[in-house]
Formats: C-alpha cells, structure tokens, sequence
C-alpha cells in the first residue's frame, strides 16, 4: 500500500475514526522514539550527553524537579 493510498483511506474516514487513527499513530510514534533512545544508550551514543548532565549535576547547576 503507497502513502496516496493511505492518505485517500484516511480521508475516507469519519472523523471520530480519524480521532482513533491519531491515539493509537502518536502511541506508536511514542514506541518508535523509546526504542530509538534504548538503542543509542545501549550502543553508547547517548554516553557524551549523560557525562555533561553528571558534570552539571556534580557542579551544581541543576536542580532536582
């Protein structure tokens, strides 16, 4: 299936459908990034971004919420 033809199904549906299809796709957009951040701390790429947040902490320019 193309993204035309996904658009025209969406444009086919009743809005309270359409209301359903957006739940669910931010859902699944909010799965598709948590497994993109695991994926960049379990491969490291996070590491230079958390040891400047240590730093600050460690400096005292961050406070707890």
């Amino acid at each position: 299936m193309s993204i035309t033809e996904i658009e025209k199904a969406i444009k086919d549906l009743p809005a309270t459908e359409v209301n359903e299809l957006m739940d669910w796709f931010a859902a699944y957009h909010a799965e598709i990034w948590d497994r993109q951040i695991a994926d960049d701390l379990s491969n490291g790429r996070l590491d230079s971004v958390l040891a400047d947040v240590n730093s600050e902490i460690d400096s005292g320019l961050a406070k707890p919420l």
